[in-house]
């Protein structure tokens, strides 16, 4: 089989343009919410999707994980979760970030797709300035739309211009994959760096490395 035609690389953010969870800025989610790890990590992740889609806001998030453990908390202190969620995911994952500014110092066309809330998405534009260098970045609750629905893949390429079969996309979720994949996209699940390598030779696609 002839190596894919590349001509644009889409990638998630989180954990593949950046590292996973800060642990410090978990513990310090914690404390600022006051409930225990395993309560936060449940309540965290129970209604991240509908905020990712745009069903929640960033403050009616943080309003429902209140209500849901008998909790109130001020717009000043909903603020500060917000901010240190964004602390969450800041970290960059270097050796894909310095890549994907490669590949824009060579003309490649770059873009994200990543399942992102509306205050995270805020923060992200006006805290990370090298956001600005994509293309074009798909932020899922923009479009009331998140992964793996296949329409939010097909506005990402359609927003980068270029053909389905044209792009290579790059998740850490495996279940965001196969979408991308049915559509004629070439995909990687990234699961470490050093596997990325192993799958872009496998792939043929060392040349853009």
């Amino acid at each position: 089989m002839p190596a894919p035609q590349i001509e644009a690389v889409l990638f998630d953010y989180g954990q593949v343009l950046s590292l996973p969870p800060d642990p410090a800025a978990w513990a310090r989610l914690v404390t600022q919410t006051g409930l225990d790890h395993d309560t936060l990590h449940r309540e965290y992740w129970q209604y991240r999707h509908a905020y990712d889609d745009g069903t929640y806001t960033g403050v009616t998030y943080w309003q429902q994980i209140a209500s849901d453990t008998s909790r109130t908390y001020t717009p000043d202190q909903i603020q500060s979760f917000l901010d240190t969620d964004f602390d969450l995911w800041r970290r960059p994952n270097q050796p894909m970030l310095d890549w994907a500014q490669k590949l824009q110092r060579e003309g490649h066309r770059t873009g994200i797709l990543s399942n992102i809330g509306d205050a995270m998405t805020a923060r992200f534009l006006t805290r990370l300035p090298w956001l600005k260098d994509f293309y074009h970045c798909t932020w899922s609750y923009s479009l009331r739309l998140a992964k793996p629905d296949l329409a939010i893949y097909r506005s990402a390429a359609e927003s980068l211009a270029t053909p389905l079969d044209r792009i290579l996309f790059i998740d850490d979720i495996e279940r965001n994959i196969g979408p991308a994949r049915q559509l004629g996209m070439t995909a990687i699940h990234y699961t470490s760096h050093v596997h990325f390598l192993k799958e872009m030779k496998a792939l043929e696609l060392t040349h853009l490395l």
